[in-house]
């Protein structure tokens, strides 16, 4: 029975090139906590973003805050440390909250997707489709949907035998990278009984967010002038914009062709993707969002410079 496991994702890697990857994540890794929680505390100052598509902005936030908090610093402690070693309880920990707030964010970008359909496609209903308690309760559904996942893949997965190797050839609990640990028959039955679950729900999310777009662009192709089919569309950029990023970075990173890259560029793209996309989410949301980017201006001018407000 392993009770630790060795982390060996950055074993490999050339030791002159760790400090400047490590101080660049960690640039990113302080960014994407600033970044986030001023998106937060700007929808919380100001009365006019409180509204239904900037609760999911602030539940969103929180969802790649937790995320990135999970996993970020165990991996820049390791890349500056010669003990890689995690223990059986962290390593389960690990991978419960990683996967709560993965899938998660997940689930809070196939619900923001709805959220603009109906602002677009039935604004005379807006509010009555999406009032505070519907909103509430969406958010609340996204982050027990989560959770429970999260749970049932740790469970299931730590339910398994590790007789084995205790070396795992990544930066953290990777699902699958610690299932080849895993010894019994039902080793290869769960293998593939967590791809399905995990593959099915994100693509399921994916469909729901393109279905969304597909109403979403009927509707606008309906307007009549071009300014305001340009007008509406800007309100979905941002949110478009994430998801794209979300899913295409995923999707290089876990559909690559197998063994055509080395274990030292699987951990380059490994730990890109889990530092990089939170890192992106912030900017997108301050720059392609005219009114939350001003009102952050304008929060900024209040507290810095209040005699210009």
């Amino acid at each position: 029975m392993v009770y630790e496991f060795i982390l060996l994702g950055f074993s490999t890697f050339p030791p002159h090139l760790l400090p400047a990857f490590f101080l660049l994540y960690l640039l990113m890794y302080l960014f994407t906590l600033m970044g986030n929680l001023i998106i937060m505390a700007t929808v919380w100052n100001e009365h006019s973003l409180h509204t239904p598509m900037y609760l999911f902005f602030c539940a969103l936030s929180t969802s790649e805050i937790l995320l990135t908090v999970t996993l970020t610093p165990r991996m820049l402690v390791d890349m500056l440390s010669t003990c890689h070693t995690i223990s059986f309880v962290a390593c389960a920990s690990q991978m419960f909250f990683s996967f709560t707030f993965g899938f998660t964010h997940s689930f809070l970008l196939t619900v923001m997707g709805y959220d603009r359909y109906v602002a677009i496609s039935h604004p005379l209903w807006y509010n009555v489709l999406m009032s505070t308690h519907t909103c509430a309760r969406l958010v609340s559904w996204s982050w027990a949907g989560g959770s429970v996942i999260g749970l049932m893949v740790t469970l299931i997965v730590f339910h398994l035998t590790f007789c084995g190797s205790n070396e795992i050839h990544h930066f953290g609990c990777h699902v699958l990278s610690l299932l080849k640990l895993a010894c019994g028959k039902e080793t290869s039955s769960v293998t593939l009984g967590v791809i399905l679950v995990c593959v099915t729900v994100l693509m399921g999310c994916l469909f729901l967010i393109i279905l969304s777009y597909v109403f979403i662009v009927a509707a606008i192709l309906r307007i009549p002038s071009a300014e305001g089919r340009h007008k509406t569309f800007s309100t979905c950029v941002s949110h478009l914009t994430v998801v794209i990023v979300h899913y295409g970075f995923a999707s290089i990173i876990y559909l690559k062709p197998k063994g055509s890259h080395s274990l030292n560029s699987n951990t380059l793209m490994a730990t890109t993707y889990t530092v990089f996309t939170p890192f992106l989410s912030p900017i997108i949301f301050s720059l392609r969002n005219k009114e939350l980017k001003n009102a952050i201006k304008k929060s900024f001018q209040r507290k810095f410079n209040p005699l210009s407000s």
